[in-house]
């Protein structure tokens, strides 16, 4: 245990979010997801929801201000419009932790591949269907310097 980092927060998770820089994404992966086959990197978090990693995560990596978007999610059934619960709470925590940011839904097969070249993919226990997420890491400024 640390001060000040989710209990959540493994050491796996921890050493991937600290490795990773600028511009790199991490997958957040619901449990019927081949993470083990598909991750270069894999941190095992299988008894825990996507929404509370996610919520681990961004307490403690900013996402990337640089580019248009940097949190995504797939399209449901084939329908980028259909809203699921998990993406209404996925929405949530990225509002409260990362407000102005909004949520971007991918369609098919391109969401997976970039689920494939992310630096890490965390293997949740998530039961819901389409209960992934890729986030894209921003940096973290000295102190006093300008956006």
């Amino acid at each position: 245990m640390l001060k000040g980092i989710d209990p959540l927060v493994g050491p796996d998770l921890l050493r991937a979010l600290r490795a990773m820089g600028h511009g790199d994404e991490i997958a957040i992966v619901d449990a019927n997801y081949p993470a083990d086959a598909h991750a270069r990197r894999l941190v095992r978090m299988d008894g825990h929801s996507a929404p509370a990693i996610l919520d681990a995560v961004l307490s403690l990596m900013p996402l990337d201000a640089a580019v248009e978007h940097a949190a995504f999610r797939p399209c449901a059934h084939g329908d980028c419009g259909r809203l699921e619960e998990v993406f209404v709470e996925f929405t949530r925590i990225i509002d409260r932790r990362e407000p102005g940011f909004r949520l971007v839904p991918i369609s098919g097969e391109p969401f997976y591949e970039r689920i494939r070249a992310a630096y890490a993919i965390v293997a949740s226990g998530e039961r819901r269907l389409y209960g992934n997420i890729i986030l894209r890491k921003g940096v973290i400024r000295p102190e006093g310097a300008a956006a």
